[in-house]
């Protein structure tokens, strides 16, 4: 019998919560699972991938008993504390293309503006209140080395007939975002911000209400395969016809998906509300904003009036191992995580430099070397599936994971499961630990002093041009 064990999870103190779970509220948390259960279908993790997993199954198959569990609470994780961007992956067609095809890749773009306009149903119906704003996405620049980051993008979706990412001007962006840093880029209109905390909940009790069985504060500690599978948590065990892990970057548990999967931190602030002051710059929507770095700036305007502010980190786990300082940097950490990012926030916006910062926090993400997540079944074991890999980008793009997870539970041949998302064949293996803690280490480190160099429009040295250029999938 073969095991899969995972590691302990490092749960949040409510004070390390990201505003958007302190905003939202503790929804009551459902029952751990006690004692023996048994279910058709279990889904280890309750954020965006296992929900919309569990509800794409209920779709399609009504009777089927789904069952959640998850270790902290539905959105605990990522889903809970993400930038709330929402936008397409028109934005990565050129990356899809060049992993699954033209036909594929553009089929899934277009999966992601389907999934825009179901969210969008479903806050105009009031099944799902996520303060959903689509106010349009603005991939910009605001720096020469940034100017065109776009480019592939667009003429990616422009050889399949596509136009979704449109240009907008210097004199647009001032006006938009209340900011002149950034000069020039591109829109995507069918897009915008979402609250995700929000969003999660919402979902959590869509699925409850469609019949889905969560239980909360259940982590899993291993499965031990079989016909059927069993997995133990602390307080009983699950028996399951099958399991899809959909974990997020506590999937690196599993060495199988380790070998492809690293995994780092982000950072994210959010201001204290000062819907005056960003009305009198011009910031009065709820546009979701980036810019072209690679470790790339993100930010939104919340509707209160506070600014939510992240920033991709440099912070790389080793073998895939993090615990409770990924939720919160010990001292001296701390400090670096709010001095990085609100640097960063006084540069984009100046008029907020005597505004406070009311919340900061951290946690882990799961990243593939393609930027792309993958699908499929662990090595001689067709009943247990995962889901990882969505380099925090989701919210439009796990409905579309749920569909493929969706088909390939139920054994479907259809477009879904025949994705070239599906399988691990095709992704980049990446080097053995030490060498990859250590390497990613160095790369990270050079692709921040780029950063910093480029934004002031200096150029970089030719070492750090050199190692700042040997990140995976680059």
């Amino acid at each position: 019998m073969t095991r899969y064990s995972f590691r302990p999870v490092a749960i949040a103190a409510a004070a390390d919560r990201s505003f958007w779970l302190q905003d939202a509220g503790a929804a009551p948390a459902s029952a751990p699972l006690s004692g023996a259960a048994d279910c058709d279908v279990a889904i280890i993790g309750g954020g965006y991938c296992g929900l919309w997993t569990a509800l794409r199954l209920k779709e399609q198959a009504p009777d089927l008993r789904v069952t959640i569990l998850e270790a902290d609470i539905c959105g605990g994780g990522a889903s809970g504390r993400n930038g709330g961007q929402v936008h397409s992956w028109f934005a990565e067609i050129d990356l899809l293309t060049r992993l699954v095809g033209p036909e594929d890749a553009v089929r899934l773009c277009r999966a992601t503006t389907d999934a825009i306009d179901e969210l969008a149903g479903l806050q105009a119906s009031g099944t799902v209140d996520m303060d959903l704003r689509l106010d349009g996405w603005l991939w910009t620049a605001s720096s020469e080395a940034q100017e065109g980051a776009w480019l592939q993008a667009v003429s990616g979706a422009a050889a399949q007939g596509e136009s979704p990412l449109r240009p907008i001007s210097a004199a647009a962006l001032r006006h938009r975002t209340g900011s002149s840093v950034s000069y020039i880029g591109v829109e995507e209109t069918r897009a915008g911000s979402v609250q995700p905390a929000k969003l999660a909940l919402g979902l959590r009790a869509l699925a409850q209400r469609r019949g889905v069985v969560i239980h909360e504060q259940s982590p899993v500690d291993h499965i031990d395969a079989g016909k059927p599978c069993r997995l133990r948590t602390p307080g009983g065990q699950l028996t399951a016809g099958k399991v899809v892990i959909a974990t997020n970057a506590w999937g690196a548990a599993i060495p199988e998906l380790r070998r492809y999967m690293y995994v780092v931190d982000s950072q994210i602030i959010a201001t204290a509300p000062v819907p005056d002051l960003l009305d009198r710059i011009g910031w009065t929507q709820g546009e979701s904003i980036c810019d072209a770095q690679s470790h790339v700036l993100y930010y939104q305007r919340t509707a209160a009036g506070r600014v939510i502010f992240g920033r991709g980190s440099g912070r790389v786990a080793y073998a895939g191992a993090f615990g409770a300082d990924f939720n919160r940097r010990t001292p001296g950490g701390k400090a670096d995580v709010r001095a990085d990012n609100i640097r960063e926030l006084h540069r984009v916006y100046p008029d907020l430099s005597g505004v406070g910062i009311t919340h900061d926090w951290t946690g882990p993400i799961d990243c593939m070397a393609e930027h792309l997540p993958v699908f499929g079944h662990l090595s001689g074991q067709p009943d247990i599936l995962f889901g990882v890999g969505f380099n925090g980008t989701g919210i439009a793009q796990t409905p579309v994971a749920g569909r493929i997870l969706a088909s390939l539970v139920l054994g479907r041949d259809d477009p879904w499961s025949r994705s070239g998302l599906v399988g691990l064949e095709r992704r980049t293996a990446l080097p053995p630990e030490p060498f990859r803690y250590l390497g990613a280490r160095v790369v990270r480190h050079a692709i921040r002093l780029r950063n910093d160099a480029e934004i002031e429009n200096r150029r970089p040295g030719a070492l750090v041009r050199l190692l700042s250029s040997l990140t995976p999938g680059a």
